[in-house]
């Protein structure tokens, strides 16, 4: 009879694979284990995201249990005793089931030979965790779950907030959802979600969001696959509100991958002349696919904003979105993968991109128009910093305040929500603009 190794098993592959190999969680969930029932899949995917969440705690504690470290073809023991103390600490699961799965796990490996050890590890935890956690309860990975080059920089950039950031970081994101605005409206979507059993509540910056009580399966929100409503975080939803397009305006959607906003801005302003621009073919299709399900068009365009000249037509555009590539550290409670794939020297390329992309798309911006600059991060280096350093390099650029709207807070030319700040992820938005006469 299976214990429920199976799962455990491949948890501790999917984690090792972010880990170790530098993969996306996505990515190593996306693989698959075709063997597994569709139940299991899902506790994988549970196991995998909980044990990222807490990897940089479960990391320093596995150490603890170990004489001495594994050889590295023998990593994935190490991370399926993390799966193993995730299950202990932040589960549910009874501690002799969670025990008895994990080493099951590790036979499933193939590494029979450290099921003994696996086992007595475990069980050393269930008698001697408060000792063990004592020996390194100081450790600032262990207290907030976040490896230290990270916790340095929210501090020096968030003094009085770092500490809210991180512990927002480390649960479970609410599901918020966008209310197609051409097929329904706000108020009674939430009625034929209240007839399927659901609750959600509302938030007033973002006038087609709801957040929901309890998570719910895609298919399982009412009129999902005919473009009644979308998955979107209220953050990620504020950008239509900000770009204030009209009635024929020329829109870029810079960066448009995976299409949420694309969609969201078709929905918000159903006249305008949207061009949605992705670097990559194939992420740009999944744009295609996510209008699709809509109903919506828009020009689909594959080329690098950084080199316009490849890709555009020479007609000016009235509204610019640049939802620019970033580190994504205000989205680490979505993709906790994010605090294992990102290194401090991964922040400085990555403001080089958005000041290139930054550089380029303001020539395609007319006179009187409006360039609205995005990111999912909390970092200063990729959102203050930047547009201070591009209006600094380009005179005739004007910010346009965004005065001081229910959300957020001032943060240089622009606005940050931290992470967790209204339930939502951490996002950050500048508007420039190119006055009529310059």
């Amino acid at each position: 009879m299976s214990l429920g190794g199976e799962p455990r098993a491949a948890a501790a592959r999917a984690v090792a694979s972010v880990a170790r190999r530098g993969r996306s969680l996505d990515e190593a969930l996306a693989q698959g284990f075709p063997d597994l029932a569709a139940a299991d899949r899902s506790l994988v995917a549970q196991l995998a995201y909980g044990t990222l969440r807490a990897y940089p705690r479960l990391d320093r504690w596995v150490d603890l249990l170990l004489a001495r470290p594994l050889s590295n073809r023998d990593v994935e023991v190490h991370d399926l005793l993390a799966v193993g103390l995730y299950q202990l600490e932040d589960t549910r699961v009874p501690d002799h089931a969670a025990v008895a799965a994990t080493v099951e796990g590790v036979r499933l490996l193939g590494r029979h030979q450290y099921a003994g050890l696996v086992n007595a590890c475990l069980r050393r935890w269930l008698r001697e965790r408060d000792t063990l956690k004592a020996q390194v309860a100081r450790v600032p990975e262990v207290v907030h779950a976040h490896p230290r080059w990270w916790l340095d920089a929210l501090a020096k950039d968030w003094p009085k907030d770092w500490e809210a950031i991180v512990a927002a970081a480390n649960v479970q994101a609410p599901m918020w959802v966008r209310v197609n605005r051409l097929r329904s409206t706000r108020e009674a979507w939430l009625g034929r979600l209240v007839l399927a059993g659901g609750s959600a509540t509302s938030w007033a910056p973002a006038p087609d969001a709801l957040c929901l009580a309890a998570p719910m399966d895609v298919d399982s929100l009412p009129g999902f696959s005919a473009g009644d409503v979308s998955v979107q975080d209220a953050s990620a939803q504020l950008a239509a509100e900000l770009l204030d397009a009209g009635e024929g305006m020329r829109v870029l959607d810079a960066c448009a991958a995976p299409g949420g906003k694309t969609g969201h801005l078709l929905e918000r302003y159903p006249g305008i002349d949207l061009t949605a621009l992705d670097v990559s073919p194939t992420r740009l299709e999944r744009v295609r696919e996510n209008l699709a399900r809509l109903g919506l068009e828009a020009r689909l365009l594959s080329g690098d904003g950084c080199d316009p000249v490849a890709w555009w037509d020479g007609k000016p555009f009235d509204r610019i979105l640049l939802d620019a590539p970033c580190s994504g550290s205000g989205v680490v409670r979505r993709h906790p993968d994010i605090k294992l794939l990102r290194r401090p020297k991964d922040i400085a390329p990555m403001a080089a991109r958005q000041q290139a992309l930054l550089d380029a798309l303001w020539p395609l911006l007319a006179p009187g128009g409006r360039l609205l600059y995005a990111t999912c991060s909390v970092f200063r280096a990729e959102n203050g910093a930047r547009m201070a350093d591009f209006l600094a390099r380009h005179p005739q650029a004007r910010a346009i305040d965004l005065g001081d709207p229910a959300w957020g807070r001032r943060a240089g030319p622009g606005r940050q929500v931290l992470s967790g700040e209204a339930g939502a992820d951490g996002f950050y938005y500048a508007c420039i603009t190119r006055p009529a006469e310059a």
